[in-house]
């Protein structure tokens, strides 16, 4: 499957991963600050933003979709940075094909199972009647029953598309349900990558903690872990300018 790209910049290639309900949009501040120094590729992943939709969602499926995706834009090695799912995403990735990838930076994420966490979500955009709605501000309120946290719905409304007055959620949410345990589970049980490879964790989050130590050096050997204070889960949209300095320093080092 080919994914719908949006590429900025000159130089050194890097590929930007968004998360899970989200768009290549999501990473455009950290974008438009790579691409003063790099050739930026920002993806949407398969079922989100503007690519093509299906009925599964695997990570093993995803990675393939980025390397056909790289084919077809004539690049044969690239460093990659992923948030969250697309973290996992782009650890699948590299450890299917580490001769493809130079730098590895994985955003508040680890290569392990998670919980179920996002049943809230799921049931609030399940909630609003896509048909009967006329304007962002009234699905809003069907969100806000389920989901206290302004930001949140607000987030989620980015990837809500009115076209000819019909509204869509760009992102495939009968998969997004159906696959939903593909998603939280580990990118990929197999492999090494054996180049260099940045976690960053956001202070406040719980997605990176040291019962996954042993996980993460069993596939990342060369793993470096920096934390950003005062972030949670979305440190790259909290602290984008230190955000930013981390990836910079790791991929000009």
């Amino acid at each position: 499957m080919l994914l719908h790209t949006h590429c900025t910049g000159s130089g050194e290639p890097i590929v930007l991963i968004h998360g899970l309900f989200g768009s290549y949009e999501n990473l455009g501040v950290i974008a438009r600050s790579l691409a003063e120094d790099y050739h930026v590729i920002n993806i949407d992943v398969r079922n989100h933003g503007q690519s093509p939709h299906s009925e599964q969602m695997s990570y093993p499926l995803m990675a393939e979709d980025l390397l056909q995706t790289l084919e077809h834009l004539g690049l044969t090695k690239v460093s990659i940075l992923g948030h969250s799912m697309g973290g996992k995403l782009a650890m699948a990735f590299a450890l299917a094909n580490p001769e493809r990838v130079h730098k590895l930076i994985l955003a508040d994420v680890a290569p392990v199972v998670y919980p179920a966490r996002h049943q809230q979500i799921l049931a609030a955009l399940n909630s609003v009647p896509l048909d009967k709605i006329q304007s962002r501000s009234e699905a809003d309120k069907y969100l806000s029953k389920y989901i206290s946290e302004l930001g949140v719905r607000q987030f989620l409304l980015k990837s809500l598309h009115n076209q000819d007055d019909n509204f869509n959620w760009r992102f495939n949410l009968a998969t997004l349900v159906e696959q939903y345990a593909n998603i939280i589970g580990e990118p990929q049980q197999q492999g090494v990558f054996t180049g260099d490879c940045l976690f960053i964790k956001g202070e406040l989050s719980d997605y990176i903690l040291p019962e996954h130590k042993e996980q993460i050096l069993t596939h990342f050997p060369k793993a470096k872990v920096k934390i950003i204070q005062g972030t949670g889960h979305w440190l790259h949209a909290e602290k984008p300018a230190v955000f930013t300095r981390l990836v910079q320093d790791f991929l000009s080092a």
